[in-house]
This record gives C-alpha cells, sequence and structure tokens, in this order.
C-alpha cells in the first residue's frame, strides 16, 4: 500500500480497524441525523481522506480496487433490484414514463451546461448525469405495503431504461473525449453498444441461468458465480472501451430472475453494502478538497443551483405530464416524482468516469467545479427524496386503505403503517 507523504503514518492494519469503526459508527449516525447513510460515508471519506486529516492515502491501490468493486457492485445490486415481471406487465407506461423522465433531465443538462461555458460533449454528460435516478427511497414503499402500486410499479420499471440510456450515453461521451469525434467511430460505437447489450442480457443471462441450474447447488457457488458475472461484465464493457459500471448493471438485468429470493443474493448484497459499496463512497470523499467546495459553494453558487433545481424541476414536470395523461391522482404523480428525485448510485459513479476521463490535451470531461456541484446535487436529493417519498406514501396508503374499507381508513391500521415509515426514515 501507497503511502503520500503528508499523510499520518498508521500501520495498515491500524487504518483498517480504524475505516472498520467508522463503518459500524456511520449507519447509527446517519439515523440520528435522519440523512441518507450514502451522504455520512462521503463525509467520513472527506475528513479521513488526504485534502483533511490524511489519515487514508488518496492513492492507495488496495483501496482504489475496494472502491472499484463497490462501484461495481453498486451497480450490479441496481440491475438485480428491478423486478422484470413487473415491468413486463406495465412495460408500455413503465417506457413511456421512462422516456420522460430521462428526455427532460437530460436537454435541462444540456441547457446548464452549456449556459455555464461548457463544450457540448460535457454538456451531453452532465444531462446523463441529471437523467438517471436511484431508488432509495424504495425500503420505504416495500415498508409501507405499496410495492405493487402502480404508480410505483411504473417508477420501477421506469429506471431500467432511464440508467441504460444515462450509461450508454456516458460511454459514447467518454470514448469521443478520449479519440475525438468521427461519425464513423460514434456509429461503431452505437453498434458496439446494442451488441454488447444483446450479449449481455440474452446470451449471458441465458448462459448464466443454465450455470446457477447446474453449479448453483450451494449458497458459496451461487456467490462466487455472481462475482464472476460481474467480473466478466465488466470485463466485456472494457474491452469495447466502454464503462465497467454498464456491465455490471447489464449482469445483474441478466441474472436478475435466476437469483432473485435466494440466500446467495442476500449475501453477496450484504457484503457489498456493509463493506465495499461504503468503500467506494468513502473514496469518493477522498477527491473533495475542501477549499475547492466551498469556493465551487460560493462561486458557483449559479451552477449548483441550476444542477439542482434543474433536476429536481425536470423530474417533477415529466411525472405530473405522464401522471395526467393515465389520470394518475395527485398524490401517485407526486409519489413518482419523489421516487426519481435521488441521484445516487448512477450518478455518482457516472460522475466519478467522468471526472476521471482525460483526452490527450489533459482535459477532463467534466471538472472540479461539476463534480462539486453533482456532490452537492446527491446530498440534497437524497435528502429531499426519501422525505418527499415518506409523505406522498402516508397519504397513498389513507387512499388505499379508505378504498379496501369503503369508507375512512382503520385507525390503528393507518397509525402502525405510519410507524414502520418513521423507523425506515
Amino acid at each position: 500500500m501507497e503511502i503520500d507523504a503528508a499523510s499520518i503514518h498508521l500501520p495498515p492494519m491500524a487504518r483498517f480497524a480504524l475505516i472498520m469503526f467508522l463503518l459500524l459508527a456511520t449507519p447509527y449516525v446517519a439515523r440520528r441525523l435522519s440523512i441518507p447513510a450514502v451522504v455520512v460515508y462521503i463525509l467520513v471519506g472527506i475528513l479521513v481522506g488526504p485534502h483533511v486529516l490524511s489519515i487514508m492515502p488518496g492513492n492507495s491501490k488496495v483501496g482504489e480496487f475496494f472502491a472499484e468493486l463497490g462501484k461495481l457492485l453498486l451497480m450490479f445490486f441496481v440491475g438485480l433490484e428491478i423486478d422484470m415481471q413487473q415491468f413486463r406487465e406495465h412495460r408500455r407506461k413503465s417506457l413511456v414514463f421512462g422516456l420522460a423522465t430521462f428526455a427532460l433531465p437530460l436537454a435541462t443538462g444540456i441547457a446548464v451546461g452549456l449556459v455555464f461555458g461548457y463544450s457540448l460533449l460535457s454538456a451531453v454528460l452532465i444531462g446523463s448525469l441529471l437523467a438517471s435516478h436511484t431508488l432509495i427511497a424504495y425500503p420505504l414503499v416495500m415498508q409501507a405495503g405499496l410495492a405493487k402500486h402502480l404508480a410505483v410499479t411504473v417508477t420501477v420499471g421506469a429506471t431500467i431504461l432511464t440508467d441504460t440510456l444515462s450509461l450508454l450515453v456516458l460511454a459514447v461521451c467518454v470514448t469521443t473525449h478520449k479519440t475525438g469525434f468521427s461519425p464513423t467511430a460514434v456509429a461503431l460505437q452505437l453498434a458496439e453498444l446494442v451488441l454488447f447489450v444483446f450479449v449481455m442480457v440474452f446470451v449471458l443471462g441465458r448462459t448464466g441461468n443454465r450455470l446457477f441450474k447446474w453449479l448453483g447447488k450451494t449458497d458459496e457457488a451461487s456467490f462466487v458465480l455472481m462475482m464472476g458475472i460481474v467480473g466478466i461484465g465488466a470485463a466485456l464493457a472494457e474491452t469495447l472501451q466502454l464503462e465497467g459500471i454498464l456491465g455490471a448493471f447489464l449482469a445483474g438485468i441478466a441474472v436478475n430472475e435466476a437469483v432473485r429470493g435466494t440466500s446467495a443474493k442476500e449475501k453477496i448484497e450484504f457484503l457489498g453494502n456493509v463493506f465495499f459499496i461504503p468503500c467506494f463512497f468513502i473514496v469518493t470523499g477522498f477527491l473533495v478538497d475542501l477549499k475547492v467546495f466551498a469556493s465551487t459553494l460560493w462561486s458557483q453558487s449559479g451552477l449548483v443551483a441550476a444542477v439542482v433545481l434543474g433536476l429536481m424541476d425536470s423530474k417533477w414536470i415529466a411525472a405530473q405530464l405522464v401522471g395526467r395523461a393515465w389520470n394518475f391522482s395527485a398524490n401517485d404523480r407526486g409519489l413518482m416524482g419523489s421516487l426519481t428525485f435521488p441521484q445516487v448510485a448512477a450518478t455518482l459513479a457516472t460522475a466519478i468516469v467522468g471526472y476521471e476521463a482525460v483526452n490527450a490535451a489533459g482535459q477532463r470531461l467534466i471538472d472540479d467545479r461539476m463534480l462539486n456541484a453533482v456532490l452537492v446535487l446527491v446530498i440534497v436529493t437524497s435528502v429531499v427524496g426519501p422525505i418527499l417519498t415518506a409523505r406522498f406514501l402516508r397519504r397513498s396508503t389513507d387512499e388505499c386503505l379508505s378504498a379496501s374499507s369503503g369508507g375512512p381508513s382503520p385507525h390503528n391500521e393507518r397509525n402502525a403503517v405510519s410507524a414502520r415509515l418513521r423507523e425506515v426514515e
């Protein structure tokens, strides 16, 4: 493990023990502060990283590997959590909402990027950052017993489209930034993307399902298979000069139904959520220089406000337009909008990839000020989104209970649901 000259010289195992205790304390602190754990993990990374206490080196190969694996598992889990059966049942509505909640934020992000002086290519990437979303409030939905509610089902299905399209845009932008724009090259890139999606979803999906039937007789074998499939997906993507997170996401979709409900899936999610994914967020915090961050908030307040408000307004408008077209209630439209606010998994992973993408002239695809603006976006939306979702869920629960009873909702049952919501919050 490499150690920066300016870092505090703790033995490697002392650093490991420190990180373990921080991983233990972070969820507790997050619950006490009523904010998502991802925000606290990033703050921990800022604190112990090279720009503040310098306890952890910023160039540790081990740390970078854990973070990379955490990033891949994060996107793999996004693909695993998508309910393909629900998507098939309501695919038309999901596709329409997915296109709307992708296209409007994409256009907004492009406009924001151009207004604030970014190149067209960087502006398109900024648009793709806003176009995706992460369903971090989905546990609230499950606790409320509304996972199969139509508005929720449509929103979950739309996630497949938004995240896939956002990652595809990322792949084209990064390749173009590194090698230059060429119509032939872009056409070839798109053809490779289509072929890659087909190979991942259909070829690897069917092969993976058979492997799980033949070899996945035990939790250990299933666990190793899933880890191997994540690696294969990421390696295939990188072979085609795509981003590994796209391969991991499609790998999750490919084996989605084969591992759904298995104990091996629960174990790999446990390991990923407890260790590797937090490592990714902590290492992300290493990138934040508080002086630059504060300077960005002060000198680029217009950019930060445009990114945050542009995202929330465009996602909200998309939910309102599509919801009204299908005569959804105002509460259901609000639920759809609030679920699509949080920008965590795909957004953060895409921002890091864009920041690290450097062309021959040494220029980054997105710079420090946009990376800091994205971090503000992650923090704001991951707090505001679940709060609004919980509010709309209470109203939806009241509506469902009232409809099922033919009158006012039962007082005790309503209180029980509200109590469960408060526990998840």
